[in-house]
C-alpha cells in the first residue's frame, strides 16, 4: 500500500512547486552593474610613419643596397609604386634608409631620386656603413712580362729617288713620196687620165 500512493505523492509536489515558482516569478538583482575593479588595457593602433614610395621613371624598378652607394651590394628591389617604410637619410640626403626585413639588420639603402616620400618630412640622419673596399686588381709582374715583349730592329726605308722628266715624242704625218712637192698619188691619176683621153683620141681617128 504505501509503494502505490509513492508516485501520486511525487506528481502532487512538483505540481505544487512549479505553482509556486510561478507565483514568485524571477528573481531581480537589485541596483547597478558591478564594474570590474582591476584596470583595463587600452587598445591602440601603432602610428604610421613615413613611406618611401618608388615613382615612376625610367626604370620599372628601384634596387636596394646594403650602403648609400653603387659600391655597396645589391639585396633586393622595389617595384614602381611599391612603398615601404623610410627610416632615415644619408648625410648627403642622396639615399634614403627604408625597412626592407629578410637582409642583415632589416634595412637597405635606396636611391633618393627614384622615391617621394609620404609624407613629406624631414628624415633624420643616419650614420652610414663603411665603404666596401674594392677587389685589387691582378698586377703582372714587370719581369714576367718583359720576357713577352718582342723589340723589332729598326729597318731604314728606301730613299725616294726622283725619276727623270718624260719624254714625249713627236709624231709627223707622212704623206708617201712626192715628186716637186707633188704627191705622187694626184701624179699617177694625172698620167692615168692623160692616157684615157690620148686613148679616146686615137679610137676616134681611126
Amino acid at each position: 500500500m504505501q509503494k502505490r500512493w509513492v508516485l501520486p505523492i511525487l506528481l502532487i509536489s512538483l505540481v505544487i512547486g512549479a505553482f509556486f515558482l510561478s507565483w514568485i516569478g524571477p528573481v531581480k538583482a537589485e541596483g547597478g552593474a558591478q564594474l570590474p575593479t582591476v584596470a583595463m588595457a587600452t587598445v591602440t593602433g601603432t602610428p604610421i610613419g613615413p613611406m618611401a614610395m618608388v615613382v615612376p621613371g625610367n626604370e620599372p624598378q628601384a634596387n636596394l643596397r646594403s650602403g648609400p652607394g653603387a659600391l655597396f651590394d645589391r639585396v633586393g628591389i622595389l617595384l614602381v609604386g611599391q612603398s615601404v617604410p623610410a627610416k632615415g637619410r644619408s648625410p648627403g640626403s642622396e639615399w634614403v634608409l627604408v625597412e626592407y626585413p629578410g637582409v642583415p639588420g632589416g634595412t637597405a639603402w635606396v636611391y633618393a631620386p627614384l622615391v617621394k616620400i609620404v609624407p613629406q618630412v624631414q628624415l633624420p640622419i643616419v650614420e652610414p656603413p663603411p665603404t666596401p673596399t674594392p677587389a685589387q686588381t691582378a698586377t703582372i709582374d714587370p719581369t714576367l712580362a718583359a720576357r713577352f715583349v718582342v723589340t723589332l730592329a729598326p729597318t731604314r726605308l728606301p730613299t725616294f729617288t726622283v725619276p727623270p722628266p718624260l719624254a714625249i715624242p713627236t709624231f709627223t704625218v707622212d704623206t708617201g713620196p712626192t715628186l716637186a712637192g707633188i704627191p705622187m698619188g694626184f701624179v699617177i691619176l694625172g698620167l692615168a687620165a692623160m692616157g684615157v683621153f690620148f686613148g679616146i683620141v686615137a679610137f676616134a681617128q681611126r
